[in-house]
């Protein structure tokens, strides 16, 4: 239970679990993009506003993760096969109102946030609108009547607003003016994401269809849901040279090249299990974490040093 923070009292370490801070670092990442993407064409990066809209990404995400908490425990705790990325953190020994009450707590405080940044006239019309989906998608994730994360539809839009939506919002925080860039760059993360999540939704399958969870895999079937997780990772591999033949230049498109190895480790792994093989879900989805984080840390260090 205190094994990831031995050192604190069980209750905070249980907390902190609770917040799943390593999926926060995911955010961190992405919004640092999308500014990296402002910088390197000119901009100049005002602090003050990055941090802000770095504070109101953050609360979104710990909002997503107590609702989903909240909302999805019984099935969250009942699955046999948990990874360290499986849906919900898994906690037990907190207090059931303690993630709704969390929640509370981070919505408020990114409102304040987001307030701020109104008064300071950073945020624009497109930045305010994306902001608006942004929580929007963050809150009926889990949250009844729409709970997206039960539709089929709740790996899409999370793979849509972590890919695009953050980095679209840091970039129009520091210039109001779309470039075409952002979306070149972000549409293959967009793909891996998904496939992140596919490769996720595979441990839980059974538990899922046990509670009628209706995940985008439950939906399609394990069959299909393994076919479009390869086809995601090729295609991301794709578009990232077809962006080359748009425009793009080579020295932000290679970086990302880099991780193609892994992106084949990835589908043989996946093609094993469909074959047939003893799954081992810890390097599956640890294989796919790495993919995805991998790919975005080196396009994002590109930016930024280009």
């Amino acid at each position: 239970m205190n094994r990831l923070f031995p050192s604190l009292p069980p209750s905070i370490a249980l907390f902190l679990r609770l917040s799943r801070p390593f999926f926060l670092l995911g955010g961190v990442l992405l919004y640092a993009l999308g500014a990296g993407i402002a910088r390197y064409l000119g901009v100049s990066i005002d602090l003050t506003t990055y941090w802000l809209g770095q504070g109101c990404v953050t609360m979104l995400q710990l909002s997503t993760h107590y609702l989903n908490e909240y909302f999805d425990v019984i099935v969250d705790r009942d699955n046999p096969n948990r990874t360290p990325f499986s849906g919900g953190s898994g906690v037990e020994g907190l207090p059931r109102q303690t993630p709704l009450l969390a929640a509370a707590t981070t919505l408020t405080v990114g409102a304040v946030l987001t307030v701020l940044l109104y008064v300071r006239g950073d945020l624009g019309g497109s930045a305010l609108i994306i902001l608006a989906v942004a929580f929007l998608c963050s809150i009926f994730y889990s949250v009844p009547p729409l709970r997206l994360v039960s539709s089929g539809y709740g790996e899409l839009t999370t793979s849509i607003l972590v890919a695009n939506l953050v980095p679209a919002f840091a970039y129009l925080l520091q210039d109001p003016e779309m470039h075409r860039l952002l979306a070149m760059t972000t549409f293959p993360l967009t793909c891996l994401h998904l496939s992140m999540l596919l490769a996720f939704s595979l441990p839980d399958y059974a538990t899922d269809v046990k509670y009628d969870k209706k995940t985008l895999l439950v939906r399609i079937g394990w069959q299909r849901g393994m076919l479009l997780h390869n086809i995601l990772v090729l295609a991301a591999y794709v578009f990232m040279l077809a962006a080359v033949f748009r425009g793009m230049p080579w020295r932000l498109a290679w970086p990302g090249l880099l991780t193609l190895p892994l992106g084949i480790f990835q589908v043989w792994q996946m093609n094993l299990i469909a074959q047939g093989g003893k799954p081992r879900w810890v390097a599956l989805t640890f294989s796919a974490v790495a993919l995805f984080g991998l790919t975005a840390y080196f396009i994002t260090l590109a930016y930024w040093t280009g």
